[in-house]
């Protein structure tokens, strides 16, 4: 007989943040296999019964980023025809959240295509964090919670950055300065920005200060670091402009090609990344590496939501 109980499934993409998610929950993580075929084909079986429960599937867009995405829709799939009450894609970091507009011709949106194809493959309700834009939520027909890694860097800064009443928060780019204005005005800091100009993807020419960095330290906050090149440059900007340390925190470090070695030898005290996306390796090869646990805000969102409570008060900042 079915006790509509939470059931927690993983994929490969990110087992230990499912495995944190699941013992804050006071659960297990179900039985699950998933495997490839010698021929490549993901192959997914479910061990145990989800007739009738509320399933969440954790699954976060990196590494092998298309594998571990089509792992999901099948995992989504097989809960479904196996008559699962309600199911809910879990994704820590939204796959192709940067692909979110026909920015030049002929570009896909492939995020809307990827709402589409968990739509299809049978997710009711989707959970994610810090998306790279807010509109992405208008991509599903199914409700859409995206978190806010806000709080967690509130309370990291307040907790572990030295004399940080005596910081200024800045953004790499302007696309993040709402994001960085809202952080400043929650620790009554001034706040500052720097405008970039690229060549071409992945590549920044010039940086250019707005605001005065002098004798302070600099947080800069975005919401993904993939290859660091930004980050390397902004940090030079700064100190090259008289700031006194420069910290980097970041919600998605993607941290992909050459970004750890930029990050050693860069001016950056440290580069602080949720574990969204796994980087326990990486941080063995670059010590300037720190983590911010949301395990306990995705928990609770899971929990919220299965017991039908608002998630909304995990938007703001009463949950610091």
């Amino acid at each position: 007989m079915s006790s509509n109980s939470i059931r927690i499934l993983a994929g490969n993409s990110h087992p230990a943040l499912a495995r944190l998610i699941a013992k804050r929950l006071g659960t297990d993580l179900a039985n699950v296999t998933v495997a490839k075929y010698s021929n490549q084909e993901t192959a997914v079986t479910i061990g145990e019964s989800v007739r009738d429960e509320d399933v969440f599937i954790i699954q976060s867009g990196c590494g092998e980023i298309n594998d571990h995405l089509m792992e999901l829709l099948i995992m989504i799939n097989a809960c479904k025809t196996a008559s699962a009450r309600r199911i809910t894609a879990v994704l820590p970091c939204f796959p192709y959240a940067r692909q979110d507009k026909k920015d030049k011709s002929r570009a896909p949106i492939s995020a809307k295509l990827v709402a589409n194809m968990l739509s299809v493959a049978g997710a009711d309700h989707v959970i994610t964090m810090d998306l790279h834009a807010s509109q992405i939520q208008g991509f599903f027909d199914c409700p859409v919670d995206n978190l806010y890694g806000e709080p967690s860097v509130l309370r990291y800064i307040r907790e572990n950055v030295p004399d940080w009443k005596k910081a200024i928060i800045v953004s790499p780019d302007a696309g993040g300065a709402k994001r960085a204005t809202s952080i400043a005005d929650h620790l009554d800091l001034d706040f500052a920005l720097i405008h970039k100009e690229r060549k071409k993807a992945n590549e920044v020419s010039r940086m250019v200060l707005v605001g005065d960095v002098t004798d302070k330290i600099a947080i800069l906050v975005d919401d993904m670091a993939d290859t660091c090149g930004t980050l390397g440059l902004a940090a030079k900007t700064l100190m090259d402009n008289g700031a006194s340390a420069v910290y980097a925190i970041v919600i998605h470090g993607v941290l992909s090609g050459k970004a750890l070695d930029v990050i050693n030898n860069s001016v950056l005290t440290r580069v602080v990344v949720t574990n969204t996306i796994p980087h326990a390796e990486k941080k063995k090869v670059c010590p300037k590496l720190d983590t911010i646990d949301v395990s306990a805000v995705l928990a609770e969102a899971i929990r919220r939501t299965h017991n039908g409570e608002s998630v909304s008060y995990l938007f703001g900042h009463a949950a610091i």
